[in-house]
C-alpha cells in the first residue's frame, strides 16, 4: 500500500468514524422517540463499532466524540461569554 493509499484509507475510517458519532449523538438526541429508546440504539452503534473495529476503533469513537463535545462546549461558552472549562464544571456537576 503507497503513502496515498493509506492516507487515503486513514480519511475514510475517519469519515466512518464521524458518521458514527453523529449517529450515537442524534439516537439519544433525536425526539422521534424517547430517551430510553435512544440510549439503547446508541448503545448498539457502540456494539457494531466494537464488533467491527476491535477496542481500537471504540477507543477512536471515544475520543472522536470527545473532541466534538470539546468542540460544542468551546462555541457555546464562547457564545455566553465563558470559559469553556467554567461550562464543563456545569454540565458535569454532580
Amino acid at each position: 500500500m503507497t503513502s496515498g493509499e493509506l492516507d487515503q484509507a486513514d480519511e475514510s475510517s475517519r469519515s466512518l468514524l464521524r458518521r458514527r458519532v453523529s449517529e450515537a449523538v442524534s439516537a439519544v438526541v433525536s425526539d422521534d422517540h424517547c430517551y430510553e429508546r435512544g440510549v439503547q440504539a446508541a448503545r448498539a452503534i457502540v456494539h457494531s463499532v466494537l464488533a467491527e473495529s476491535g477496542p481500537t476503533g471504540l477507543a477512536e469513537m471515544a475520543v472522536e466524540l470527545s473532541s466534538q463535545l470539546a468542540e460544542a462546549v468551546e462555541r457555546v461558552a464562547a457564545e455566553r461569554g465563558l470559559t469553556a472549562a467554567d461550562l464543563i464544571d456545569v454540565l458535569f456537576m454532580d
